[in-house]
C-alpha cells in the first residue's frame, strides 16, 4: 500500500469533513474559554474565581466520562456527536441572558452573574464528557491503520490551529464587540461545525458484546489501560504534568495586573502556547518522529515545565510571550506522541472506553489544573504559584521516566 503524507490524508473526503467540523467546534470552545476567564475576572477580580470555572466543568465531565465511553462504544457515533453539539449550543446560548440583560433589566449583581456562568458551565461538562472521545474514536474507522499516525498528527494540528485562532480571536472580539457579541459568534461557529458533521456517514457500534453491563463495560476500559503500561504512563504524565503546569489559567491576571496589556494583549498572550504547538505540529507533519518517541516525550514535558517557570518569573511582555510559545512547542510534541500511543495500542471494540478514560486524564489536567492554579495563586501569590507548578512538572517527568520503563523505551 502506498503511504500517504499527512497533507494527502486530507484528500479522504470523510476525514476532511470530520477535521473541518472539529476545527470550527474547537475554535468556538477556545473562544469561549478565553471569554469565560476574562469575564469572570472582570466580574470578581479574584484569580481563584477563574479556577472555579474549570472545577465547574470538570466535576460533571469526569464523573460522566466512563459511562460516556460505554455509550460511545455501543452507539451510532454520528447521531451522538450531533446531539451533543446541539446541546452545547443551547447551553451557551443561555449565557446571552446575563451578557445582555444581567446588570440592566434583570438587575443581577456581579456575584449573581458569576454564579449563573458557573451553573451553565457545569451542565456543559456533561456534553464535554461525550464530545471529547467521539471524534478521536471515529478516526480509525475513516482511515486505514497505515495512515493512522498521519491522521492523528493532522487531528492534533487541527485542534491546535483552532486553539491558536480561538484564543487570539476571543481576546480581539471581546475588545471589538464586547462579551455578548463574542457569545453570538461562539454559538454561530458551533452551529456551523455541525454542517460538516451532517456530511459524515453513520458509524454504528462494532461492539459484539451487546449483553455486557454498564459496570463491567467501564471496568474493561480501566483494566485495559492499567495493563497497557505505555498508555498508563503517557496518561499519568499528561495529567500530573499539565495539572501543575497550567499557567495559562492565570494569563488574565498576568495580562491585567503584571504585564498591563489589556484585552488585545491578553488574546495574543493566551494564544502564544498554541502558536508554538501549531508550528511544531506543522513541522512534524513533514518530518515525523521516527524513533525514541518515549524519551522525546519525557524530555518535552520536562522542558515544558522549565518554560512555565520562565513565564512566571518574566515581567516583560514579549519575553513572557516567548516562554509560552516555547512551552507550546514542547507540549505539541508530547501531544502527538501521547495521542499516537493511545490510538495504536487500543483495539476498535474498546476504543470509546479507553478514549473516555483518556479524556478524564485530559480534563483532570486542564480543568483541574485551572482550579489548582487559582487555588495556588490564592495561597502562594500568582508568580510563586506558576513557578511552583513548573517545578512540579519537571519532577513529574523525572518520576514517570524512572518508574515506567516501557514508556521510556517506547517506539512506534
Amino acid at each position: 500500500m502506498i503511504s500517504l503524507t499527512p497533507v494527502q490524508t486530507l484528500k479522504i473526503p470523510e476525514f476532511r469533513n470530520l477535521m473541518t467540523g472539529r476545527f470550527f467546534l474547537v475554535l468556538s470552545f477556545r473562544m469561549l474559554a478565553t471569554l469565560m476567564g476574562w469575564w469572570i475576572y472582570q466580574l470578581t477580580k479574584d484569580p481563584f474565581a477563574i479556577g472555579l470555572i474549570g472545577l465547574s466543568e470538570v466535576i460533571p465531565a469526569v464523573s460522566t466520562a466512563l459511562y460516556a465511553g460505554h455509550v460511545i462504544d455501543n452507539s451510532e457515533k454520528k447521531k451522538l456527536l450531533l446531539t451533543c453539539n446541539y446541546a452545547y449550543v443551547f447551553l451557551i446560548s443561555l449565557l446571552m441572558i446575563p451578557a445582555l440583560f444581567g446588570d440592566q433589566l434583570l438587575h443581577f449583581s456581579n456575584k449573581e452573574i458569576s454564579y449563573f456562568i458557573y451553573a451553565v458551565i457545569f451542565f456543559t461538562g456533561f456534553c464535554r464528557a461525550f464530545l471529547g472521545p467521539i471524534i478521536p474514536s471515529m478516526i480509525p474507522k475513516i482511515v486505514s491503520k497505515e495512515v493512522l499516525p498521519n491522521a492523528i498528527t493532522l487531528n492534533q494540528g487541527t485542534f491546535l490551529t483552532a486553539s491558536v485562532v480561538g484564543h487570539a480571536l476571543g481576546g480581539f472580539l471581546i475588545h471589538w464587540i464586547d462579551i455578548s457579541g463574542t457569545i453570538l459568534v461562539v454559538v454561530a461557529l458551533m452551529i456551523f461545525s455541525s454542517v460538516f458533521f451532517w456530511m459524515l456517514r453513520k458509524h454504528p457500534s462494532e461492539n459484539t458484546q451487546k449483553e455486557i453491563g454498564v459496570i463491567q463495560s467501564m471496568r474493561e476500559g480501566i483494566t485495559y489501560i492499567y495493563k497497557t503500561k505505555e498508555i498508563l504512563g503517557a496518561l499519568c504524565l499528561d495529567m500530573f504534568a499539565v495539572l501543575f503546569g497550567g499557567a495559562v489559567a492565570m494569563i488574565p491576571v498576568f495580562a491585567t495586573d503584571i504585564l498591563k496589556v489589556g484585552a488585545e494583549g491578553f488574546g495574543l498572550l493566551n494564544a502564544a502556547s498554541d502558536i508554538g504547538s501549531m508550528c511544531i505540529i506543522a513541522f512534524l507533519a513533514f518530518v515525523p518522529l521516527k524513533k525514541n518517541q518515549g524519551k522525546i516525550l519525557l524530555a518535552a514535558v520536562a522542558g515544558f515545565g522549565a518554560c512555565i517557570i520562565g513565564f512566571g518569573l518574566s515581567e516583560w511582555y514579549w519575553l513572557s510571550f516567548f516562554f509560552l510559545v516555547c512551552s507550546g512547542m514542547l507540549d505539541g510534541i508530547s501531544v502527538v506522541i501521547r495521542g499516537t500511543i493511545v490510538q495504536l495500542k487500543t483495539p476498535d471494540y474498546i476504543r470509546g472506553r479507553v478514549l473516555s478514560v483518556n479524556s478524564i486524564f485530559i480534563m483532570s489536567s486542564n480543568e483541574m489544573g485551572q482550579f489548582e492554579s487559582g487555588l495556588a495563586a490564592k495561597l502562594l501569590g500568582v508568580v510563586r504559584s506558576v513557578v511552583f507548578g513548573g517545578s512540579m512538572t519537571i519532577l513529574i517527568a523525572l518520576l514517570v521516566g524512572t518508574t515506567v520503563p516501557k514508556l521510556r523505551k517506547m517506539q512506534y
